[in-house]
């Protein structure tokens, strides 16, 4: 019987089911074969010819799959609808070729819902694998494995403290580091805002903003300080108004058409805060249990009998007046042949999200907005009126207006309506009636009780800065400024990379994910914000590859590598090209100096590093010595940070992130006291945050004694007896009773903590330190002691959860950094919204066999005995510098690792 091979187990457990036994299903676990993390994977001298290498932990899949084409003579290949899915089955007819004798059949279906249906039909088209498809992939993947093989150790040995530059990443981060330096250049404007409470002559009232004055039209920054506010202010007070005009307008809206992968992961960022990462594993357990069609795709057209099943559903639920007369075809906007696939929408339309009792909460609401957006893009237009009203005085001199809409027809905003990223000023309120050449008056106090009850004319001394209220409170002027353009959230990131061409719908999630795991990025309040390391990298790139960050220039090659999985270039051309160029410009940087790459950071960072003094003084002059300058310098460590240009005689330092008017920054350099010799302890701020030092470095005294402010502690609040204290530590408790050996309290890397010989004992709190004595010292060793015998005791199990499907017992245990799931060998870690009474068997099967997948491979036996074999070769060497080349070979992989990661997720 044939063999079907789809990625995942759940997904071969699910399409087991609807073929039946007629089949077998069997999951390859994604890819099975990669490019090595090493030099020579891909060879552009050899017609970039590539080294293919079977995972570790995909072996035992590839037998499975191979023992089961013993006895079946055809292997159907049934992975996902898009260019890595085409991508998985070339590479699993490559891995089995050996297996697939003369005489077996070798044929791919793709399918874009895990549906009865679909399935079915898929089975009755089969067809080969798609050459251009996979040669599409060929080449992004050789493009990635160039760029970061090559682009990341010129990173590494010209900017210490980098890890890793990519194709696509490197360009991302750019977007934010230019975003930041936006809202740090961003100077605001001031503008002020008139606003009047009218009352009818049926005695309702009604807000208008000011437009004209003095008989002209206002623009935004008309009224641009306090003083034109009070006079407009005025103006309306000394003035009666009518009615000039009334216009009513009819307006309709249309639908917004389905998801595809970036809108969908923009719209779960507004309305439930959700990450891309999260969205799309929310997604894809949807997509695997069948309930939505494929879930990485740039289509949004829908299958003509979906169109036809929507239209049935919102008749059934809504009536017939909210079916439009005619289907409503949306375009597809997809740039690229391999992604061209259906819209998001549920396999079932008519499957409400209430009917499917989804447990999980993220799938649970991400189907709910599936399910109303696909509905709601099938629905009849919202019919609306807008109406404007003019107010103006009898000499013509001001004019006010309101504006308002009423929804006469709801149409698809009754299921859904789509949440903007920017408050757009849509009025919907809706206005009282009002009629041509009527007088209106001011609504007298109608603002006091919001704002300054009683208040007289002008400005409010409590209000001074942002509001001026009217003599008799019906108008009020409000201070505005503008404002720098937003932080991007990883939703509004990825809705910028689609639109300048950058990335793709598989790798979107990706890309965003790997700036933040380098580091590279940091997020605060689902905000991303450029670290410094971010930044160094962006400038060093900026200034020495700047081709390859540029935004023209990725769309560009991405237009070519489309045209490649359509089958109008040839894969190897591209290559070819990019190579030439990029190849030279990594040569060109081979005699650059890492103090000439400082040097040219330095001037290109220079605004941020070093901003405008509010006294006026130069920025750049050191605030310590006076007489040094401040550079970019790094550190063997890796990472940057500013410092005084007179080291070693002046030991000022701080990070790059510091501005010289931060409230740490003002603090530094200040006196906290004085010994009675006459030595000086002041609070200084350096690269790892602030810290009280006893005198100044001389010759003699190269290190003066310092001590970090423990995590807590505000600089601002520090006295001179608290330093002192600070710099008597470590702290003598008194002599351990059992054996007489000294115990301290000390602060340390990792925290407060009492030490006795070589144990040592966290303390909760820094202020314990200080005020710990002999009992409480001596109970917290023995616990940490107890604690250490019991290690080794296996934990109870919190709950089981049963039998895997491929045997053995699913257990919840308790553990160190939280609740995990034990099957076997695998650990599986809870994640943070689940707790164990919650979590079910198929979470945690899914879990475990993720985590299967990523489980790396051990280190056979084997390797010792090679090292050991080249010991006597390494004899004939000086013995000092065999020992200088072993570190400096340790000290590559991870690099090598990060530059490996980086070219997968490209």
């Amino acid at each position: 019987m044939p063999v079907v091979v789809v990625e995942s187990p759940a997904k071969a457990k699910t399409i087991n089911k609807y073929l039946g036994p007629g089949y077998t299903v069997l999951a390859s676990y994604g890819h099975v074969r990669d490019l090595p993390p090493k030099d020579g994977s891909v060879l552009p001298d050899d017609d970039f010819s590539m080294k293919w290498e079977v995972a570790a932990d995909s072996k035992k899949h590839i037998k499975a799959i191979a023992d089961a084409l013993k006895t079946d003579d055809e292997l159907i290949l049934a992975t996902d609808p898009d260019r890595e899915g085409e991508a998985i089955s070339w590479h699993l007819q490559e891995a089995l070729a050996s297996s697939i004798k003369k005489g077996k059949k070798v044929s791919r279906v793709a399918f874009n819902a895990i549906t009865k249906p679909a399935i079915l039909a898929a089975m009755e088209k089969p067809r080969d694998v798609d050459t251009a498809l996979v040669e599409a992939y060929l080449a992004r993947r050789a493009l990635d494995y160039l760029v970061g093989f090559n682009l990341s150790p010129v990173l590494w040995r010209k900017l210490p403290g980098a890890r890793s530059a990519g194709r696509v990443q490197s360009v991302v981060l750019r977007l934010v580091v230019e975003r930041e330096m936006e809202i740090e250049a961003f100077n605001p404007r001031e503008y002020w805002s008139v606003t009047a409470t009218l009352l009818t002559p049926r005695g309702q009232q009604i807000e208008a903003r000011l437009t004209v004055l003095g008989g002209k039209k206002l623009d935004k920054f008309d009224l641009a300080t306090v003083a034109a506010a009070e006079l407009a202010v005025s103006a309306i007070d000394k003035r009666d108004f009518s009615v000039k005009s009334v216009e009513a307008k009819p307006a309709t809206r249309n639908p917004f058409p389905p998801f595809m992968t970036s809108t969908l992961q923009q719209e779960a960022s507004r309305k439930f805060g959700m990450g891309s990462k999260a969205t799309m594993a929310a997604a894809q357990r949807l997509y695997e249990a069948g309930h939505i069609t494929y879930m990485r795709t740039d289509g949004i057209d829908m299958a003509p009998e979906a169109i036809t099943a929507a239209r049935a559903a919102i008749k059934d639920i809504y009536g017939a007046n909210y079916v439009p007369d005619s289907p409503r075809i949306y375009k597809n906007k997809a740039k690229n042949a391999q992604e061209a696939h259906e819209c998001i929408r549920p396999t079932v339309l008519s499957a409400t999200p209430e009917q499917l009792k989804i447990t999980d909460t993220d799938q649970r609401r991400l189907y709910d907005l599936i399910w109303k957006r696909t509905i709601a893009s099938q629905m009849a237009s919202a019919r609306l009126e807008r109406t404007t009203v003019d107010f103006a005085s009898a000499d013509a001199q001001v004019e006010l207006r309101a504006t308002g809409q009423v929804v006469q027809f709801d149409g698809f905003l009754r299921v859904y309506d789509e949440g903007r990223d920017d408050d757009d000023g849509e009025d919907s309120a809706r206005l009282p009636q009002v009629m041509q050449g009527e007088p209106v008056t001011r609504a007298k106090d109608a603002r006091r009780p919001d704002y300054v009850k009683g208040a007289e004319f002008g400005t409010p001394p409590d209000r001074a800065t942002n509001m001026v209220l009217g003599q008799d409170g019906a108008s009020l002027a409000l201070q505005h400024h503008t404002q720098p353009p937003p932080r991007y959230t990883e939703a509004t990131l990825i809705k910028r990379m689609e639109e300048l061409g950058i990335g793709r719908p598989s790798t979107y999630t990706s890309i965003v994910t790997t700036i933040q795991d380098r580091e590279y990025v940091t997020k605060d309040k689902n905000r991303l914000i450029p670290s410094d390391k971010g930044r160094l990298v962006t400038a060093f790139l900026t200034n020495f590859f700047r081709r390859y960050v540029e935004y023209d220039f990725t769309a560009d090659l991405e237009a070519e590598l489309d045209d490649v999985s359509a089958g109008d270039r040839a894969w190897k051309d591209v290559l070819a090209r990019f190579w030439r160029d990029f190849s030279a410009s990594i040569g060109e940087t081979s005699d650059l100096r890492i103090s000439e790459v400082l040097d040219k950071l330095d001037d290109f960072l220079a605004p941020h590093l070093y901003p405008l003094r509010a006294d006026g003084s130069d920025p750049r002059s050191c605030p310590t010595c006076g007489s040094g300058r401040l550079h970019l310098k790094t550190a063997r460590s890796g990472g940057a940070f500013i410092g005084c240009g007179n080291y070693p005689e002046c030991r000022y330092t701080r990070p790059i992130s510091v501005s010289a008017d931060d409230p740490a920054a003002a603090l530094d350099g200040k006196v906290l006291g004085t010994d009675d010799f006459g030595v000086e302890v002041t609070l200084r701020t350096g690269r790892f945050g602030p810290y009280v030092q006893k005198g100044e470095a001389t010759a003699d005294v190269p290190k003066p004694p310092r001590a970090s402010l423990p995590k807590g502690w505000a600089a601002d609040q520090l006295t001179y007896e608290r330093a002192l204290e600070l710099l008597s530590l470590p702290r003598r408790i008194g002599p351990h009773p059992e054996d007489g050996e000294m115990i301290e309290a000390a602060l340390g890397r990792f925290g407060p903590y009492v030490k006795h010989g070589k144990v040592y004992a966290n303390l909760a709190d820094a202020e314990e330190v200080f005020t710990i004595g002999m009992n409480r010292a001596v109970e917290v060793l023995a616990q940490k002691a107890a604690r250490g015998a019991a290690r080794g005791a296996a934990a109870e199990p919190l709950r089981s959860l049963g039998e895997h499907p491929d045997g053995g017992e699913m257990q919840v245990m308790p553990g160190r950094y939280g609740p995990y799931i034990k099957w076997g060998k695998v650990n599986a870690t809870l994640p943070k919204e689940t707790t164990p009474e919650e979590i079910t068997a198929e979470q945690a099967i899914e879990l475990v066999n993720a985590k299967a997948v990523k489980k790396p491979a051990r280190k056979t036996a084997a390797k010792p005995k090679a090292e050991t074999a080249k010991k006597p070769a390494a004899k004939k060497a000086p013995a000092k510098k065999a020992a200088a080349a072993k570190p400096a070979a340790k000290k590559k992989a991870a690099p090598k690792k990060a530059a490996a990661d980086d070219a997968l997720t490209e």
